[in-house]
């Protein structure tokens, strides 16, 4: 064969090449790995980012706040008085209605033929009079001449009198016959809206059925009944503070806040020994009947005005164990975590006794990444908009 080589010794040398190839990757990439370990341990530990926010200062009205329940000023109760057929409403269940406003109407035949008797009763009694009146007034002259006996004239007297007595029970039968026949028409007795009827017409109605024919409430003003604690009670007495020229404010169910004004009008003259609480009363005025009996509402009275009041978001407050820490980020972008006292909630700020000093830098979102002494980036906190709600007390 001459120079030609065998096919043994081509495969030795392809394996031979290979071999050198796999070596020389291997060392390449112990290379690349070293490198990146070298270059992560010269970078060391990022320093965290925080949002900051600083600490307001500011005066802050504070609020207490309670439950109420809303109800009519007045509240009448339509019931019939006299016994009969219901055969007409006049009123739209709902509606506003005026004082004397006819609602219902009872089938009036009865007590008008009791009221035709009543004046038949009354004629008759009138005539006897009449008659008892004219012989008394023949037996008279008589009697002063002895014409008559002195018993004569005692028995024209009362007969005069039995028959004028007559006449004032039959004045009272017809008083009443009418009375009765007025009764066959309900009217209301107070401007107000009117409820749901609760009986059919055609029923048999009557003065003890159990159930009303309806409701009728004045809600122009409306009463809102709230239960104050009897520490409440007696911190406003002490206070000196008039209770009735607190300015409220009435939060309805979906969180709007009522555009009128009330203030308390009444108080309940014990305090109720089994839940310790008041019952008080405010007045809201309804010209647009918006507000209706039986609603429920948040009431807020000012109480005080806090001057120079430390502010920070509730959420740069951490609660740990019974404390109350906040970090506070210094001017050389290192961290101090402090204990604080808070006060009350405002919104969604916190109201900051002690522990704080205006101007301060506190940490508002981030809190979680910071530890004490820690050097942090500081960038501005941007708190989603929403609208301040008043300070309640704690």
């Amino acid at each position: 064969m001459g120079n030609t080589e065998t096919q043994a010794q081509f495969s030795h040398r392809v394996r031979h090449a290979a071999g050198l190839l796999a070596m020389m990757g291997m060392a390449a990439l112990s290379l690349t790995v070293g490198g990146c370990h070298k270059e992560e341990k010269a970078k060391g530990p990022q320093t965290p980012t925080v949002e900051v926010t600083t600490v307001v200062q500011k005066d802050v009205p504070l609020y207490n706040e309670w439950v109420g329940a809303l109800d009519g000023s007045i509240n009448a109760v339509i019931r019939p008085q006299v016994t009969g057929y219901l055969i007409s409403q006049n009123y739209r269940e709902g509606e506003q209605v005026k004082k004397g406003r006819i609602l219902f109407e009872i089938d009036p035949r009865t007590f008008q033929a009791a009221l035709n008797q009543a004046k038949a009763q009354l004629s008759q009694q009138k005539a006897r009079h009449d008659t008892s009146k004219a012989n008394l007034a023949r037996v008279k002259p008589l009697a002063e001449k002895n014409a008559v006996s002195q018993k004569d004239l005692d028995d024209a007297v009362g007969s005069e009198l039995s028959a004028r007595a007559s006449v004032e029970a039959a004045q009272a039968a017809l008083d009443e016959a009418q009375l009765n026949l007025g009764f066959t028409k309900i009217s209301s007795p107070v401007d107000g809206i009117a409820g749901i009827a609760k009986t059919q017409l055609g029923n048999l109605v009557s003065p003890s059925m159990q159930e009303e024919l309806t409701s009728v409430s004045t809600v122009d003003p409306i009463k809102v009944y709230i239960n104050i604690s009897e520490q409440e009670y007696l911190e406003t007495v002490a206070s000196g503070n008039k209770a009735d020229q607190m300015s409220l404010q009435l939060v309805l169910a979906n969180g709007s806040v009522y555009p009128h004004e009330g203030r308390f009008a009444l108080a309940d003259r014990q305090i109720d020994p089994t839940t310790g609480t008041l019952k008080v009363g405010a007045l809201f005025p309804n010209k647009e009947s918006l507000l209706r009996p039986g609603q429920y509402g948040r009431i807020r009275a000012m109480t005080e005005v806090k001057k120079g009041a430390l502010l920070i978001p509730q959420r740069s407050v951490t609660e740990m164990q019974g404390k109350y820490l906040v970090a506070v980020v210094g001017a050389d972008n290192k961290v101090d975590v402090r204990p604080v006292q808070v006060g009350e909630r405002i919104g969604g700020d916190w109201l900051i006794e002690k522990g704080l000093q205006p101007g301060e830098q506190v940490v508002a979102e981030g809190t979680q990444k910071v530890r004490p002494n820690m050097t942090v980036v500081a960038k501005p906190y941007l708190p989603s908009s929403s609208s301040p709600a008043p300070a309640e007390k704690r």
